[in-house]
């Protein structure tokens, strides 16, 4: 496996087009609760922000119109593909953003550079977590904050629908899959620990709660049907579990989401920390 592959492992699922259709509803859905966490940092006039695994660059975007008077926010990520799609939208007038190729693992920026990092469903993709989120520290100069959107498959709740568990795709196929590509589906959890030991201090979480009450639900089930597109086979392939059997959980979360009485919610954590 070469070194690009280890640190990227879901690189396949990363470069299918249903990835940046699960980043479009991701942020369409999360922002409206997520901005609202931003002005806890203070950031100065002229700040340097950074988007950690920006994807399509959809959250770093946003950030710059939040912060206009920025000196720089550079979105970084790994993937050609979807950098490709961000730099589009640069180039369409979308602002004084750049957006860069690099190693969350091994960042080209001296210590003490940002006074924000931002880095949004990005640790439950990479194995050993902990070096990315130490970049982050590095880079933060003291008493600026890192703003870690965590994932955690295990705060993902629908009922029963038509003798189909849903909890059963969460607990007997991504838990599997991500122990086989040695990620972890439930590292929302630990993240706040994970940061205490790597020194963050005033740390806190906040969770955005993604239902059908606080998000259109059209945004909600697209984000369900793009992970279908994306992960079904993949998840069929290390679960044991037949690809008719995991199309029909995901198929079940959807028709829940798309029926006016059902009701589903994800809690997403929010991780906030500064850097001592």
């Amino acid at each position: 496996m070469t070194n690009s592959a280890q640190r990227n492992p879901q690189a396949a699922q990363m470069a299918d087009e249903s990835m940046l259709r699960t980043l479009r509803h991701q942020i369409e859905a999360l922002w409206p609760q997520e901005s609202k966490l931003f002005s806890r940092y203070a950031l100065p006039r002229g700040a340097r922000i950074l988007d950690l695994g920006c994807g399509a660059g959809e959250a770093t975007l946003r950030l710059a119109a939040m912060f206009p008077g920025a000196e720089s926010v550079i979105g970084v990520d790994l993937m050609p593909e979807l950098l490709s799609v961000a730099r589009q939208r640069v180039a369409e007038g979308a602002g004084a953003v750049t957006f860069e190729q690099g190693d969350g693992f091994a960042l080209r920026f001296p210590d003490e550079h940002f006074d924000l990092v931002v880095c949004r469903h990005v640790t439950q993709m990479v194995p050993a977590p902990e070096r990315m989120v130490s970049e982050i520290h590095r880079v933060l100069r003291r008493g600026a904050w890192a703003h870690v959107l965590s994932e955690d498959y295990g705060m993902l709740h629908f009922p029963e629908r038509d003798g189909v568990d849903p909890d059963r795709l969460w607990h007997r196929a991504v838990v599997p899959f991500t122990r086989a590509t040695g990620t972890d589906a439930r590292v929302g959890r630990r993240t706040l620990p994970m940061m205490r030991s790597l020194g963050f201090t005033h740390l806190g979480v906040q969770y955005l709660t993604l239902d059908t009450e606080r998000v259109p639900r059209e945004e909600f089930a697209g984000i369900l049907i793009a992970w279908r597109d994306g992960y079904a086979e993949p998840l069929a392939a290390h679960s044991g579990i037949s690809l008719v059997e995991v199309r029909a959980m995901f198929d079940a979360i959807i028709a829940t989401l798309q029926d006016p009485d059902g009701y589903g919610v994800w809690q997403v954590p929010v991780v906030a920390g500064r850097r001592a």
